[in-house]
């Protein structure tokens, strides 16, 4: 579970921007008790979801793509690369400042264990890197590495030291993942975290389709999906795989068929076959291909981030998603869901505290910044919506120009 994100001179953002998943302790937010939970070992709880609003090109979908970069280089640094690869990072290039370090970093925690991990790079090099983690009372320093310079825990990190002792980490590779494939136990545990964490950008893809149809070939899969399927009343009462023929399958292993209810003229009831691909509206092909990634989540209580959750999903849909995250009998591991939209559908519908609510805005400069809901004097829950289109809050397109210019 997140507890924390910051990212400094990364795309829109110059200054640090913070993600904080902590749940705040104000009074007024009791009525929404559910949207937060208390992970093992922890002593302040943690919401399950967090959305962020603001105007286009304002930074909301930048926060999820520093969290996605700094996912995708931990992950992949030590294998996909060689000495003197440049390192995909875009830092902000709006005012001079892109020959500087871009910053990660992120608090989580795992399997009842907390952990701080970040690191500081350019395009040629990593400059920086640390790992904390805290098993008690006390955080302990695994490793902080600063330029050629590296400081280790000698019992905790036995598998790191070596790699380290026998020079076989790259300047542009983390030592997180060349120790992770060393099979360093606690790097291996910080790697495993994100691996976990899911990341849906494009819901269309064939990554997604092939999910679906994975789990839909298992009778559990099958069953999960129907479910949910029913719950959102989308008026498919079966579904079943077709094979592709040899030369359709650069695409796609299989084609999913829905079945439907229909009538005839004497009001008999018949069944009808569809192709979910051809026939179906793009709303029900995207809530079935979110599913998979929903369901893995929830299942193995990890992060899920979504760009854009409200792109062609009716609002009713999106609040059903949402819900399946602060619901404990649908999410007992404590899965959380981060994502960005332009609803404020789900603002008037009251499922979220303000803490839980963030806005990206840009200056004049072209500097984003990130803040919180929970940050401004608030009466009720149902104001929200309004005061945000009213202005009240920020993060709207300024229109004035259009309107009067």
């Amino acid at each position: 579970m997140i507890i924390q994100f910051s990212v400094s001179n990364y795309k829109l953002f110059l200054d640090k921007a913070t993600l904080n998943m902590v749940a705040s302790d104000y009074k007024d937010h009791c009525f929404l008790r559910e949207n937060v939970f208390l992970p093992e070992g922890e002593k302040k709880p943690l919401v399950r979801s967090a959305v962020v609003y603001g105007a286009n090109a304002s930074g909301k979908s930048k926060l999820l793509e520093a969290l996605v970069f700094m996912r995708q280089y931990a992950i992949s640094s030590s294998k996909d690369g060689q000495k003197g690869d440049r390192i995909a990072v875009e830092p902000f290039r709006l005012g001079g400042h892109h020959e500087g370090f871009s910053e990660f970093e992120v608090i989580f925690v795992n399997h009842g264990t907390r952990y701080r991990y970040g690191f500081e790079v350019s395009s040629e090099k990593v400059n920086a890197e640390w790992l904390y983690m805290k098993p008690k009372a006390r955080e302990i320093e695994i490793f902080y590495r600063e330029g050629e310079h590296i400081s280790t825990h000698a019992k905790r990190f036995t598998k790191g030291n070596l790699v380290v002792k026998e020079g076989l980490l790259r300047d542009n590779a983390l030592l997180l993942s060349v120790a992770a494939q060393f099979n360093d136990a606690v790097c291996r545990e910080v790697l495993d975290w994100f691996q976990q964490m899911e990341v849906i950008r494009d819901i269309r893809s064939r990554l997604f389709r092939e999910n679906a149809i994975d789990k839909i070939k298992t009778n559990v899969g099958k069953s999960t999906f129907l479910d949910y399927l029913k719950k959102a009343d989308m008026g498919i009462s079966d579904l079943f795989i077709v094979p592709l023929e040899e030369g359709r399958r650069a695409r796609e292993s299989a084609e999913i068929m829905t079945v439907r209810k229909v009538y005839n003229e004497q009001g008999e009831e018949k069944k009808a076959v569809f192709s979910l691909n051809k026939d179906e509206s793009e709303g029900t092909k995207k809530y079935f291909y979110l599913l998979g990634p929903v369901v893995d989540a929830l299942h193995k209580g990890s992060v899920l981030l979504v760009d854009e959750l409200d792109a062609k999903l009716h609002p009713h849909l999106v609040t059903m998603v949402v819900n399946l995250f602060h619901n404990k009998e649908t999410n007992p591991n404590n899965a959380q869901l981060i994502f960005n939209t332009h609803s404020t559908h789900i603002l008037h519908e009251g499922l979220f505290r303000p803490d839980q609510v963030w806005f990206t805005e840009k200056n004049h400069r072209g500097e984003a910044r990130l803040y919180s809901l929970a940050e401004f004097k608030l009466i009720q829950a149902n104001d929200y919506a309004d005061r945000y289109l009213q202005g009240k809050f920020g993060a709207i397109p300024c229109l004035t120009d259009l309107m009067y210019g």
